[in-house]
């Protein structure tokens, strides 16, 4: 399977990283970026590299578009043409519409996957979109690539759920991480050093989540079997109830929805 690769930035490298470890050959990925130094980066891991989109997608089975939202209509237009009659576009750019993909490449063996930054760790959650016209063979190389970053992967049926999506998941590492800053914050507050503080956060949420995983237990139960009566615990949920935390988050991910969809109207 020969993959384009359009964008070498955070996500088109995270791609890349999972896809050669173990997935495909380092020779059968082409990544196209436009930065010199970038490309020279990216070389030394064994892919080809190009500062030009259409000899990335030369003879390519998976075409990836790993390019900002706001440059996607002047790749694509780059690209029309280009493209392999029986290779799958993906695009990971958030707001760009199914039909619009399509439509701007002139492509309609299409599909939209929405990723998170844990993608560049191998340990994403991602949604993806195809369209009518993609094949089961190629739904089979989208979940190659998908699954060569993600760990969580669930596929949705309009563009509603990709930019719900966007909302939950695409979006959810900057909510956990601003959990976790604020409780590194009240820790340095009340004594502890801030690097034994963070120390102890990061690992509390690695170890909450691994946990949470091994045992596919809900995380209503878990919250409940660590709140005793009385004790420390809900002491401190007492206060986060009271403040209207599961209030906010609902709102919070509802207006990162709204705006998902805003963007994705132009």
């Amino acid at each position: 399977m020969r993959i384009g690769i359009i964008g070498g930035g955070f996500m088109g490298e995270a791609f890349m990283h999972g896809l050669i470890a173990g997935v495909v050959d380092p020779s059968d990925v082409t990544v196209a970026e436009v930065f010199d130094e970038k490309r020279a980066a990216l070389a030394q891991h064994g892919v080809l590299v190009t500062a030009e989109a259409r000899e990335a997608v030369e003879g390519a089975d998976v075409v990836l578009m790993a390019v900002k939202p706001q440059d996607f209509a002047t790749a694509a237009a780059e690209l029309k043409g280009a493209i392999d009659a029986d290779a799958i576009v993906i695009s990971i750019a958030a707001g760009i519409a199914l039909a619009d993909i399509q439509a701007l490449l002139g492509h309609d063996a299409s599909a939209r996957v929405m990723p998170n930054l844990p993608a560049a760790v191998g340990q994403a959650a991602a949604a993806y979109l195809v369209a009518p016209a993609v094949t089961p063979e190629q739904v089979r190389q989208l979940r190659i690539v998908v699954d060569a970053v993600a760990i969580a992967v669930s596929e949705v049926h309009d563009d509603e759920a990709i930019d719900l999506a966007t909302a939950v998941h695409g979006s959810g590492p900057a909510y956990v991480y601003a959990v976790m800053e604020a409780m590194i914050d009240a820790a340095v507050r009340l004594g502890q050093t801030r690097s034994d503080a963070t120390d102890i956060v990061l690992a509390t949420f690695a170890g909450s989540a691994r946990y949470a995983i091994e045992t596919g237990t809900d995380p209503a139960e878990l919250r409940a079997a660590v709140t005793s009566r009385g004790g420390t615990t809900a002491a401190a949920l007492a206060k986060l109830e009271a403040a209207g935390l599961a209030a906010t988050f609902d709102e919070a991910i509802e207006a990162a929805f709204i705006r998902a969809k805003e963007l994705g109207e132009g």
